[in-house]
């Protein structure tokens, strides 16, 4: 495998050995844990998260890697696969470093699971857009969708230097912590429906709605119909989703 190929496949390996070693620090490892890592590559990773955890599962789409870590991690579950394409172990912890290339998708499908912690490295883009709030350019879906489920804490930037092949962009190691302070009845509706209200973003909440054979009337939600979904705060759109989305007749909003 050589590294101009791996690079291709969107993701940069880490060589930076501190590096790894507080990763796994930040994820306070244990035995117990069910670990999930999300592109693999060369298994710097999978082999210290290995000798913390009894149950590690090691996904990466490249079978020649596959093979590489199954010989050097032996202890760990190596699915060769595509992580978008696949359900998902039950996992307590997800640790990664993941392909940039999928960054969006594979957030939004973890976003689905139950666990208890996320320690991953994105693109410091993504984190921005992660973070962004009502009235930024960056706020949009991803935002909605992740702060509604969970708090963020970036706890390092990790340098240009520490990948293989370099990166063209900054990189930042991030700490993700599930929450459940909305109470959301439905999880995986109220995230296909920030998908469905965000495709049409430009739009009036209301006049999307309508789109849609809903009709908001008497919600006494008039203010915020009469925004468009980036205006909107996350308590607000989940007010929107409670009281005219759940409980109402959506199949239009599911993806699946």
């Amino acid at each position: 495998m050589s590294r101009t190929r791996r690079s291709k496949l969107g993701q940069h390996t880490l060589l930076d050995d501190a590096i790894l070693d507080r990763i796994v620090e930040y994820g306070e490892v244990a035995r117990k844990d069910r670990v999930l890592e999300i592109g693999a590559g060369t298994g710097n990773l999978t082999a210290r998260l290995i000798e913390r955890s009894d149950t590690v599962y090691a996904i990466e789409i490249d079978p020649e890697l596959s093979r590489m870590i199954k010989a050097r991690c032996p202890g760990a579950f190596i699915i060769n696969a595509n992580a978008l394409k696949i359900e998902l172990p039950e996992f307590d912890k997800v640790i990664s470093n993941l392909p940039y290339s999928i960054s969006s998708n594979i957030t939004l499908k973890l976003l689905r699971s139950e666990f208890k912690l996320g320690i991953l490295i994105y693109q410091s883009e993504f984190i921005q857009r992660m973070r962004a709030k009502p009235g930024e350019k960056r706020y949009g879906r991803i935002a909605v969708s992740v702060q509604a489920f969970s708090d963020i804490d970036v706890l390092e930037k990790v340098p240009k230097s520490a990948f293989y092949p370099v990166p063209a962009v900054h990189s930042a190691i991030i700490r993700l912590t599930p929450h459940n302070k909305y109470n959301i009845k439905d999880k995986a509706l109220f995230l296909d429906f920030v998908r469905w209200l965000f495709s049409n973003r430009r739009k009036h909440v209301k006049k999307t709605l309508r789109m849609a054979g809903i009709d908001p009337v008497g919600t006494g939600l008039e203010k915020l119909l009469d925004m468009r979904p980036d205006e909107l705060e996350v308590p607000q759109i989940l007010e929107i989703y409670e009281k005219v989305i759940y409980g109402a007749d959506c199949k239009f909003i599911r993806i699946r």
